[in-house]
């Protein structure tokens, strides 16, 4: 045989061999994976809505056109700010923030740029995108608008379904009823070893005294009797302010509060002498929230701080106390310390100290409620424009040492 015609065919084979294994290391390294649908609640929006007739966009700045209170009231709650809150969009843009935490602050798949179809190997970080060809940008920005709850297959639903308004009308207070607010306010899942949701007003409410009595609506939207639209008659109807914390997203908005709390200073005796400690004590009661408080994040917490000054106004005792979850993130997110407070429950919070010096002495009590600590805060990159807390008890008591 020809060495020339038997080298050429070795180098054939040689190349054929090399193809094969390339091929095999391609199946290997590269193989297609496969796409796992989409299952928890809370991984799905709401499947993107036709405006109903009669109405020019889904906006709530439209609805308002008609429904007045409703949007002015809608514009002061944290529902409005959903989307635009700064501590949401600091933590969206973490490497470490899944894609589904947008379905509870825009739930419309209108407002979500892209539809998620299914996770490549049910990994919830190599979500299946496709461009969502309904997508609204000026939608989006009013986070959980009138028609996240409002608007379904091209009809408005609501608790009557009058006949009288210029769009379709259905009547359906199911779909409005406390399964709407658990659908975001009882969330909890580990999503990853160091990333938990865990948000749990719902399952607190169910425990508690209020279950089957009163539901999340009683409290947060409570009823009025006022025009739906100007110029039409009066009827039953609910605020929509949806008041909570009342610290509000940003300083130059003001958010409307619903207190859980029962406030009861004990009797004090504002004449002592240096023998004898200055003496108060504060009784604070979850009186009226049927669910535990603080709730819903677990980075919020109550302050009870006591601060004691003398007649130069310098503080000379300190003493705080703290109600609130502690947890640790990172290696592994778990819960420290739990000492929220369960409905009905009551403590008392004690200041007693002496001081070495007659004289007068102011001792100034407040509470306050939190969003986030200092060091979050920080971690997060929020300026000072943004509230972090608000007073919600303060009170002050002048003693005389002799």
């Amino acid at each position: 045989m020809n060495v020339k015609i038997l080298k050429n065919k070795n180098l054939i084979l040689l190349i054929s061999i090399l193809i094969f294994l390339a091929a095999g290391s391609y199946m290997i390294f590269f193989k297609e994976e496969k796409v796992m649908p989409l299952t928890k609640s809370w991984e799905i929006a709401i499947p993107n809505q036709k405006t109903p007739a009669g109405l020019v966009d889904l906006s709530a700045k439209n609805c308002g056109t008609c429904h007045v209170n409703h949007y002015n009231e809608w514009k002061q709650s944290t529902h409005a700010n959903a989307w635009t809150d700064m501590q949401f969009q600091a933590e969206l843009k973490k490497e470490s923030s899944p894609f589904m935490c947008i379905n509870c602050h825009i739930p419309l798949q209108n407002q979500q740029e892209y539809i998620v179809t299914g996770l490549v190997g049910g990994d919830i970080y190599k979500p299946v995108k496709v461009k969502n060809e309904a997508f609204d940008r000026t939608l989006q920005q009013e986070g959980i608008t009138c028609s996240s709850c409002h608007v379904r297959d091209g009809h408005i639903v609501g608790p009557t379904g009058t006949s009288l308004a210029p769009h379709p009308v259905k009547k359906a207070p199911a779909m409005l009823d406390e399964k709407l607010c658990i659908s975001c306010h009882n969330a909890t899942a580990v999503i990853t070893p160091t990333l938990a949701c865990t948000f749990e007003t719902g399952d607190e409410w169910k425990r508690g005294p209020f279950y089957g009595k009163k539901n999340c609506i009683s409290c947060h939207m409570p009823e009025v009797e006022r025009e739906i639209v100007m110029g039409y008659p009066k009827r039953k109807s609910h605020y929509h302010t949806f008041a909570g914390s009342g610290i509000p997203k940003h300083d130059t908005l003001t958010a409307p509060m619903l207190n859980g709390y029962g406030f009861y200073p004990e009797k004090v005796a504002l004449n002592t002498t240096l023998d004898k400690p200055i003496n108060y004590t504060l009784r604070i009661k979850n009186e009226f929230a049927g669910h535990r408080v603080p709730s819903g994040d677990p980075e919020r917490f109550v302050l009870v701080n006591y601060q004691l000054l003398n007649s130069k106004n310098e503080v000379v005792v300190k003493k705080q106390y703290r109600i609130g979850e502690e947890w640790q993130w990172y290696p592994v997110a778990k819960k420290i310390s739990d000492n929220n407070m369960d409905p009905g429950e009551e403590r008392l919070y004690e200041f007693n100290s002496k001081v070495t010096e007659k004289g007068t002495y102011k001792l100034k009590v407040e509470v306050t409620k939190h969003r986030m600590t200092d060091e979050t805060a920080a971690y997060n990159k929020l300026d000072k424009t943004y509230p972090k807390f608000i007073s919600v008890y303060e009170k002050s008591y002048d003693f005389v040492v002799k």
